[in-house]
Order: structure tokens, then sequence, then C-alpha cells
């Protein structure tokens, strides 16, 4: 009985189970894989759609977890207890009383002369006026010379108000002194600041190629120290005539420095000048009077009583000859001088100390002077363009100038005809044997020795023979 209950169960719910199917046939279909039921044959796993969701919901949870178990467990932490501070009472250093400020510094406006400007055109490119400039010049007391004579290159500093008012005005009084001018206060002012001044002694040597001024330039002197160096030697040496290739010179001098930046060339301290094998020398001496002067190493003056040539000219147009074709002329006639042709205008300047016993017009020479220097020899000028300012009987100094290059008279271009005379006699200038100086007094003669020969002559002597060390190290130039 038992058993028949058991089977009529088990048919009815396998009824059950077919009509479901009946009614749920496509939930079946798609999921027939889907079975609780044993079987004895363990198949692989398939990752199927399902399980890919199923993977993804418990990675999606584990995450979660991690952030709200943290968080959580914040939540849950005691609140924190402050530390307790103890506050002590310190001392603080006394504050320091404010310094007054910086005083405001001038702003200077430099303006550089310009070749052909004037203090008043300096004045009105600044927008100032000729009042302006009045009230400077009133005001510049002992530095009123400076204003007077103004020189390209030199600088002048504006101090101007913010109403373009001038305040101040700065300015060198001559090379060692600078002159301040102040408008600005109750009073014009003015104060006069020395500068500093240092020499720097230098040393050059160069050897001629082609010109002195090219030589003077590759042993760095400028052209200013090479005229110094011409200046001095000019009584011995014709630098136009005279030079050759190899002649040489060695030059002790000074720089000029003024606070700290070299300023401009000072003088020769000593030199020595090879021309054609004929040594000349020169060194700087302070005479017993308080001045300098450049002697030679016997103690006689660098000056000599004659220039050679009282023109500086650009060729020799004639020389000194028993015999002449006359230019204009057209005969045979003694030239008794040297033409020394230059652009009209040159300067004529007088060769020596004397008096001037002629001045005028003399046939053939045109405008014509002629100085007398002492008992015995004159010196003469002829076809000047003009004469200078000194009167017929007037006492003139070896390089003041008498007149000014022409071509008055028989001439054919514009030239000086030069003569020196010797008891009336002309003689040839370039040739002639012009009188020697006096020597230093002895007591001079001793210190000059002592004190600037020898230490000067030594340093010469250790140059020259260091050039000449120099020369025989240097490598061959061999050249293929």
């Amino acid at each position: 009985m038992a058993e028949e209950k058991q089977g009529a169960r088990k048919a009815r719910k396998q009824a059950i189970c077919r009509k479901a199917q009946q009614q749920h046939s496509h939930f079946y279909e798609r999921f027939a894989h889907w079975s609780f039921h044993q079987s004895d044959v363990v198949e692989p796993i398939h990752w199927h759609r399902e399980r890919w969701v199923l993977a993804g919901m418990a990675m999606l949870i584990t995450l979660l977890s991690g952030f709200i178990m943290p968080a959580w467990a914040s939540a849950m932490r005691p609140a924190a207890v402050p530390e307790a501070h103890t506050v002590l009472k310190l001392a603080l250093p006394k504050v320091a009383e404010v310094s007054a400020p910086a005083p405001a510094v001038d702003d200077w406006q430099v303006v550089r002369v310009q070749p052909g400007q004037t203090l008043s055109d300096i004045f009105t490119g600044r927008g100032l006026s000729m009042t302006d400039l009045q009230k400077v010049v009133d005001a510049s007391g002992p530095a009123k010379t400076a204003l007077h004579h103004i020189h390209p290159g030199e600088e002048f500093d504006f101090l101007l108000g913010s109403n373009h008012v001038l305040k101040g005005l700065r300015f060198d009084q001559d090379d060692a002194n600078r002159a301040t001018i102040r408008l600005d206060g109750d009073q014009p002012t003015v104060s006069i600041q020395p500068r500093d001044m240092d020499m720097r002694e230098q040393v050059a040597h160069g050897v001629i190629h082609s010109s002195l001024y090219a030589a003077g330039d590759q042993a760095g002197l400028d052209a200013a120290m090479v005229g110094k160096l011409a200046d001095l030697f000019k009584y011995d040496v014709d630098f136009v005539q005279d030079l050759r290739e190899g002649d040489s010179f060695t030059v002790i001098y000074d720089d000029v420095y003024r606070d700290g930046v070299r300023y401009g060339e000072g003088n020769i301290v000593a030199a020595e000048f090879i021309n054609q094998g004929q040594r000349y020398t020169a060194y700087r001496f302070k005479k017993a009077g308080g001045d300098y002067g450049w002697f030679s190493e016997d103690g006689r003056p660098i000056q000599k009583s004659f220039l050679r040539i009282p023109v500086d000219f650009t060729r020799i147009s004639s020389t000194f000859s028993s015999a002449r074709l006359h230019p204009v002329l057209g005969l045979m006639r003694a030239h008794k001088g040297v033409d020394y042709a230059a652009p009209t205008g040159t300067p004529i300047h007088a060769a020596g100390d004397g008096v001037i016993k002629f001045k005028g017009w003399m046939n053939g020479y045109g405008n014509f002077v002629i100085i007398q220097h002492s008992g015995t020899i004159s010196t003469a000028y002829g076809h000047m363009s003009r004469f200078g300012s000194e009167r017929l009987g007037q006492h003139v100094t070896q390089g003041q100038v008498i007149g000014f290059v022409g071509m008055t008279g028989l001439a054919t271009g514009p030239h000086l005809h030069y003569e020196f005379r010797v008891n009336g006699t002309q003689r040839n200038p370039q040739t002639v044997t012009l009188p020697k100086p006096e020597l230093l007094p002895a007591a001079q003669l001793a210190k000059f020795k002592s004190q600037v020969v020898q230490p000067q002559l030594a340093r010469l002597t250790e140059l020259d023979a260091r050039i000449k060390l120099a020369k025989t190290n240097a490598p061959a130039n061999n050249d293929n």
C-alpha cells in the first residue's frame, strides 16, 4: 500500500514537471545546460556569459568592501585628545629705530662737445636759455676761463629739475680739477674738486719698415706720442728724407690716468733713436728754474739753436744749387736756398730766436721776411701768401709763426723759399753745421748724469739686450 502511494506521488511529480516544461519551453531551451544533477562524468567548465556576470558582481562586492571597511573603522575610532601647551613669556629685543632714507642720487646728464660747437649751442640743445648760460658764467668764479675756451671731446654734465629748470653744471676746470656749479640753493655756489691723477710708466720699441707712424702703431704708441717722439729728434733727423728701413727707436714714457681711467699720453722720460747707424738720445730733466727740458747724454739741450726745416712740407721742389734753370725766367741761375712745397696757408715758423730785420715785398721773393739771429747768422723766408702779426724790429722765438705759405713773386706753385745765411752768404740749410747749444752748468750737469742718465741709460741698454736676445732666439722663418 505504501509503495502504491509512493509510486502515485512520483508519477504526479513527473506530470507536473512535464506540464511546466511544456508551458515554459523557451526557458528550458535557453538554460538547458543548468543542471544540478550529479553525473558520473565531469565535463570541463565553459565560461558562458552568465558565469562572467556572476564573476563581475563578486569582484564589485569585494572592491566596495575595501572602501567601506576602512571608513567604518575610522568612524569607530575614538576622538583624539588635544595636547596641552604651556605659554611662556619671553623678553623680546627692542625694535631699532628706522634710519632715515638714503638721499636721492643726482641724475647728471652728460653732453660731449662736438667739433664746431659753442657753449651756447650746447645749452640750446638741452632746451636751456641764454639766461641760464649767463647764470652759470656769473657763478663760475675761478673756472670761468674753462667756459670761454671749450674743445671737442670735453664733457659738460647738466643737472635738470623735474620742470626742466637748470639746477647744476659740472665740467673740467683743467686736466686735474673738476668744477661744480649749483643753482638749486639760496645762492649759486661753485666748488672745485681735485681729480685723482696718476702717471704709469710704459716702454715701447719699434723698427721702421715703411714710416715712423706705422712703426709706432705696431709698437703700441698712439699718434700723439709718435708726434712727441718725432718732435724730440726733429733737430737731428729729417723724418721725410733721412729715414731708412731698419731704423729703430726705444722710448720710455708716461701714460696719464685720471680717476683710474686712461686719460691720455704723458711725457717722454727717455728715448733713443737709431738713424742710419747714428744713435741719438733724449732725457727729461728738471732744470734749476723748475721747468723741464730734454737733453742728450752729454748734457746739451735737444732743442737746437735752429730748426732744420721751418715748415711742414709735402715735398722738396728745389734743392740748394749753384746752377738751376729758373722755372719762370727760363735762365740758368744759382738757387741759394731750399724750396719746400706745401699747401697755401701752411704756417711758417721762425727757425730760431731773433729779431725781424726785414718784412715786406722783395723782387722775385714776393712777401719776404729776414730774421737776424746773431751778429753772423740770419734766415730768410720768401713767397709768403701773407705775414704774421709780428712787426719790423720785434723779437721772435724759435717756432713762432711769422707768415704763411703762398706763391707771391716769381713762383709757379705754393712753397716756402728758405735761406740760411752766414755773414750775408747763403749756405745750404740741409747740410750747414748748426751751432751747438751750451752744456748744462756744472752742478746741474753732475745731477743730470747721476740721477737721470745713468739709471735710464741702464734701462735702455737692458731693453736693447732683451730685444737682441729675442731676435736671436726667434725661430727662423723657412719659406717653402
